[in-house]
């Protein structure tokens, strides 16, 4: 037996067995750069030998765009012959999945060299360094994503767009906003309790359901991890779960960051805070009235880096188009008090809950490169003790005159994020490399690709 490298035992799994007779097979899986699941589907007989060998996976997986073709810029095909690495359980992982017929279970992994080093491509390992970097100097990160997602139906309508899915209960339509109606959730609750089931089995602590901005859009709440990678596993997790529930109930789950033009997208708004060793909030004001320098500090660093970063909180085409005014996603890096319009919020309650909500990530990035590049960006204003400067105090989307630019556009992200040393060393170079390469390549397929919108525009008129 080989010694496991991300800490699993295989006591783990003869205990999970032993609980649970009727499991016939097991999900395993990794997340790639675009943080979409990959992996197999083992039967039982096969879950001792992972845990006890680890699980041989093509090097090339971590090198996949979004459709899951080979990149060969990332340096992870040919390069390296397309050898195999090897993939080991993380620890606390399995679990029990929700109505699945046989029954199966799920549990996560991370890719590691043959000698037992961390694969840096992998995008856990790029979260575990900002982890550990805190770490060394007594800080310890805690945090919550928001998970806000559209539910569609299967079926376009007769102009061939997309449309919100019916009521589970009655087949009730419905394209108005709808915005805070709890009668409106009521329509889709036989749906919501299998997703609830769901976390439930996962040990995912989902709480509030909230009918969102927008027609067929809600939002899900999590309970605040004092681990920040469990965060970034409940998020990944959670994701999984409603599209499975979704489907098993005869809708679409949709995490594009913007599927309808007309209205607002969908965030992936990201809670954190220091604490010490005791599990003390670092952010918390000594005086009162007189910001914590730490949490000024951490704001100064996110604002300061954001430009560099936007490209992790935005990574695909269909990412820029959330970006918009009065649109509740944030256009420029500002910093404000219960000011839902900037891109920093410090939200009202009690100090001792004191945390930044990080809010230009949308809800299609992947958190665990979004929450190592949240976190290089708070170390980062820590060590230059950076002023964030005034707080926004109004409309945020007129209040960014000053602000550190960001990219506009895609395009001009994907340059700044490769020319981005900030961001290299938040990553690793091999995850910046991996990372920056893919999207380059989507880049290019998108770029060439003649759409029916100019079709539309051109065909007969130019």
């Amino acid at each position: 037996m080989t010694q496991s490298p991300s800490g699993s035992l295989v006591s783990e799994a003869e205990a999970f067995l032993a609980a649970h007779p009727e499991i016939e097979a097991f999900d395993i899986v990794l997340h790639d750069a675009n943080g979409i699941g990959r992996g197999k589907i083992i039967r039982r007989h096969e879950l001792i030998p992972f845990y006890t060998s680890g699980r041989h996976l093509p090097i090339s997986i971590l090198g996949l765009d979004i459709l899951g073709e080979d990149v060969h810029e990332t340096g992870l095909i040919w390069d390296q012959g397309d050898g195999d690495l090897r993939a080991w359980p993380i620890p606390g992982s399995l679990i029990t999945l929700h109505g699945t017929a046989p029954p199966r279970g799920e549990v996560l992994m991370s890719m590691f060299d043959l000698d037992g080093r961390p694969m840096t491509s992998d995008p856990r390992h790029a979260l575990q360094r900002q982890v550990d970097a805190l770490a060394t100097e007594g800080l310890y990160p805690t945090g919550a994503f928001e998970l806000e997602f559209f539910l569609l139906a299967n079926e376009r309508d007769g102009n061939g767009r997309i449309q919100p899915a019916r009521d589970v209960l009655d087949g009730r339509a419905s394209t108005k906003t709808e915005v805070y109606s709890v009668d409106h959730l009521h329509g889709m609750l036989p749906l919501f309790s299998d997703i609830y089931a769901g976390a439930e089995k996962a040990g995912i602590k989902a709480e509030t359901m909230i009918s969102e901005y927008a027609p067929g859009q809600y939002e899900l709440t999590l309970h605040y991890r004092t681990n920040v990678m469990q965060a970034a596993d409940d998020l990944m997790r959670l994701k999984r779960i409603v599209r499975a529930q979704a489907r098993a109930h005869g809708v679409t789950a949709c995490f594009m960051a913007k599927p309808i033009e007309d209205y607002a997208g969908s965030g992936m708004h990201f809670h954190t805070s220091l604490c010490d060793s005791t599990e003390r909030n670092l952010f918390v004001e000594d005086v009162e009235g007189q910001w914590n320098p730490m949490i000024l500090h951490a704001l100064g660093g996110l604002r300061a880096t954001m430009g560099e970063s936007m490209l992790v909180f935005a990574p695909h085409a269909n990412s820029w188009r959330r970006f918009a005014t009065q649109s509740y996603a944030p256009v420029s890096p500002t910093w404000g008090v219960n000011n839902r319009s900037v891109a920093l919020r410090i939200p009202a309650g009690a100090k001792t809950g004191r945390r930044i909500e990080h809010r230009p990530a949308g809800v299609d990035a992947n958190p665990y490169l979004v929450a190592a590049t949240i976190l290089a960006g708070i170390r980062h204003g820590l060590l230059h003790r950076i002023n964030p400067g005034p707080a926004t105090t109004g409309n945020g989307y007129e209040d960014g005159q000053d602000a550190p630019p960001i990219p506009l556009d895609w395009r001009t992200a994907i340059v700044a994020a490769r020319e981005s040393g900030f961001l290299k060393a938040a990553l690793g170079e091999d995850m910046h490399r991996t990372f920056t390469a893919i999207k380059a390549a989507e880049y290019a397929r998108i770029a060439r690709t003649v759409t029916e919108v100019e079709f539309d525009l051109y065909l007969h008129r130019v």
